[in-house]
């Protein structure tokens, strides 16, 4: 496969012995496209914190950079130390760092308020062994007051020591490039890399996008619905739209492309085969 491009894919802990063994025959799949790393989420309040763990570390036994997730909301700086030290005995040098969402009915929200606090512990604690991805939204954090303050808030978490960010999901392209141009303005000067959601159904991606603020424009929602329950042809025109949006942003010259597996790798498969022609 003549791949000119670099890809890196994430993964959510499996509650299940079926749905770990699930996750391994993903990651055989899409370890033939020899990611940059493979992440792993973690679950708010730090839910799936051993989860989290043990994925990141048979990742890492099969010979992959693993980077497991790390939100800072409910948690302390003792937990989040002690966290970093189990990683760094571990060999693990690559971090995403996060202030993840508020578990429901949640009153204290931890020693951290924000993502650019966590970074900042982390390097006071670490130095530079971890090499810090954060997240960026082209359409804005859903929470953010303002664009402008959305995106000091990226600059903040960079000048405390970031090393790149990972967008939120879009099909809007030019949501993306007008984004990057703003931070080149601000002096934002860390890679930012697309975040590219497949689509396998649009009843699963309204529900993601509502929570987080990703725009599904009107044009590919009316398309998506037009298919009602063929999900087969759905999922053929999803490949397609996936896929041109993919090579508009590498001819675009993004840095890479980091796709949310759901722990599936089928569909994201067909995508680069697609752009690797």
């Amino acid at each position: 496969m003549a791949k000119k491009f670099t890809v890196s894919f994430e993964f959510f802990p499996p509650k299940t012995e079926e749905g770990m063994q699930k996750l391994r025959d993903a990651r055989a799949q899409l370890a033939a496209f020899n990611p940059e790393f493979f992440s792993v989420t973690f679950g708010a309040g730090g839910s799936t914190r051993d989860r989290t763990m043990d994925t990141v570390l048979e990742i890492q036994q099969e010979g992959f950079s693993a980077a497991p997730h790390i939100s800072c909301i409910s948690s302390s700086k003792q937990e989040i130390r002690d966290l970093l030290q189990a990683y760094q005995s571990h060999g693990i040098n690559r971090l995403v760092a996060l202030r993840g969402d508020v578990p429901s009915g949640e009153v204290s929200a931890g020693d951290f308020r924000y993502a650019s606090e966590l970074v900042r512990f982390i390097r006071q604690e670490t130095g530079n062994h971890f090499n810090i991805e954060v997240a960026a939204y082209p359409e804005f954090h859903p929470e953010a007051r303002t664009p402008a303050a959305d995106l000091q808030n990226l600059k903040r978490k960079m000048e405390v020591g970031a090393n790149a960010a990972i967008t939120q999901y879009f099909y809007n392209a030019d949501a993306y490039f007008r984004f990057v141009e703003q931070c080149d303005a601000l002096g934002i000067a860390m890679p930012i890399v697309p975040g590219i959601m497949p689509i396998y159904n649009i009843t699963q991606l309204a529900r993601f996008s509502s929570v987080c603020g990703a725009d599904i424009p009107r044009w590919l929602k009316m398309r998506l619905e037009e298919y009602g329950d063929d999900m087969a042809s759905l999922r053929a025109f999803g490949v397609d739209v996936v896929s041109e949006l993919c090579e508009t942003l590498l001819a675009w010259g993004v840095p890479s492309l980091h796709f949310y597996t759901l722990n599936q790798a089928g569909t994201i498969s067909r995508i680069i085969n697609n752009i690797s022609e």
